[in-house]
């Protein structure tokens, strides 16, 4: 009868200690929960200015130097200097597209929009050349008749529209408010990464502070080899397209600068848009074009040879998704720090698939990064 007892009592203590461990992790979860919820709004803000702050560092500190050591008016500068970098293009590009759109409708209004007329070989096309050259030829003979007819199947094109430049103007406004964070991040710089080395030790006390430091080499990589360099580019081209009038500038630029973070290059657009120039355009305005779309590519033909020899291996796959899917996801400041997470995560990956402790998957931009070998006893 005792050790019914025993066991009894024993069963009974056993059941409280897991009713009270529940308790506990319910109560944890919850308060987890509930901190997510409240911090998932600010966690794409807290990203960026994390990447910002990492990539624009070595300024910083050079900055810092000229400054006499004041590193919050260093800060203070960049900041600054980030948020007139954004503001600026993002204005013009708004204007630019603003004006186009008045344009057009007013053209439309006032019929002095002209299309050419339908070539007869149109109809030769096999499955759509009937229709497509029917309403080629409405689109001649009455414009404003075409593009009321057309109006129903553009109208949920029209709907992604809106909604890609409503979620683009609120990318714009959280990328503005990382920059400010950028310039605390910079000023307590030291202190952060020492916190990240810690945390990084007690997730994994034998590559931890080895993956920070890749981290952070990879970010200043791309950040300089890729956008640095498309950005150059972008800016090159958008000076010279404006001050020759070029139409829709905005829109090239940013062609511009998607091509070269993606790799692809701008032959894409200087080609079409040199052709323009010397068919519509004042030859002054075609000889300014024409050297500008030359400057670009000689840009892009020094520039990747020099982030290749100073060992930036992601692959243009990787960028390429980290653009595309940082535009979706946040619209024009994806394009910038999607590409920049993505090389990350993929350095990352293969230096812990492929390290065979001698720091060979781990060799990135500004030399060797730290190699992942795991510290003696």
């Amino acid at each position: 009868m005792n050790d019914q007892q025993h066991d009894s009592t024993r069963l009974r203590r056993l059941n409280a200690t897991f009713v009270e461990i529940a308790i506990h992790l319910g109560l944890l979860s919850f308060l987890i929960y509930s901190a997510f919820v409240l911090v998932s709004p600010f966690i794409a803000i807290a990203g960026w200015s994390v990447v910002l702050a990492v990539a624009i560092n070595p300024v910083y500190e050079r900055l810092k130097t000229l400054l006499g050591g004041r590193g919050g008016w260093a800060a203070a500068a960049l900041t600054l200097l980030g948020l007139l970098i954004v503001l600026g293009p993002a204005t013009w590009l708004g204007i630019d597209l603003l004006e186009a759109s008045k344009g057009f409708i007013l053209r439309v209004e006032h019929g002095e929009l002209t299309i050419p007329a339908p070539s007869e070989s149109v109809k030769s096309w096999p499955l759509i050349g009937a229709p497509v050259y029917e309403f080629w030829q409405l689109a001649y003979t009455n414009t404003t008749g075409a593009l009321t007819r057309l109006a129903p199947q553009l109208k949920p094109f029209g709907e992604v529209a809106l909604s890609t430049v409503s979620s683009a103007g609120a990318g714009t406004v959280k990328f503005l408010v990382s920059v400010i964070i950028m310039g605390f991040l910079l000023s307590s710089g030291p202190r952060l990464v020492a916190a990240a080395n810690t945390l990084a030790r007690r997730v994994d006390p034998g590559y931890g502070e080895r993956f920070v430091a890749l981290s952070g080499a990879t970010i200043r990589a791309v950040s300089r080899g890729v956008i640095g360099i498309a950005l150059m580019q972008a800016v090159i081209g958008g000076v010279g397209m404006w001050l020759a009038g070029v139409p829709f500038a905005s829109l090239l630029t940013l062609a511009i600068l998607v091509l070269g973070i993606v790799q692809i290059g701008p032959l894409i657009v200087a080609l079409p848009l040199v052709a323009y120039a010397w068919t519509e355009m004042p030859t002054l305005n075609a000889v300014g074009v024409t050297l500008c779309m030359v400057l670009v590519y000689v840009v892009e033909a020094v520039g990747k040879p020099f982030v290749l020899a100073h060992g930036l291996t992601t692959p243009t796959l990787v960028i390429f998704l980290g653009v595309i899917g940082g535009i979706v996801a946040h619209g024009i400041p994806g394009l910038f720090v999607g590409p920049i997470v993505l090389a990350v995560a993929w350095e990352l990956a293969k230096a812990w698939i492929y390290d065979d402790g001698s720091g060979d998957g781990a060799q990135i931009a500004d030399g060797a990064a730290p190699k992942l070998t795991p510290p003696t006893a």
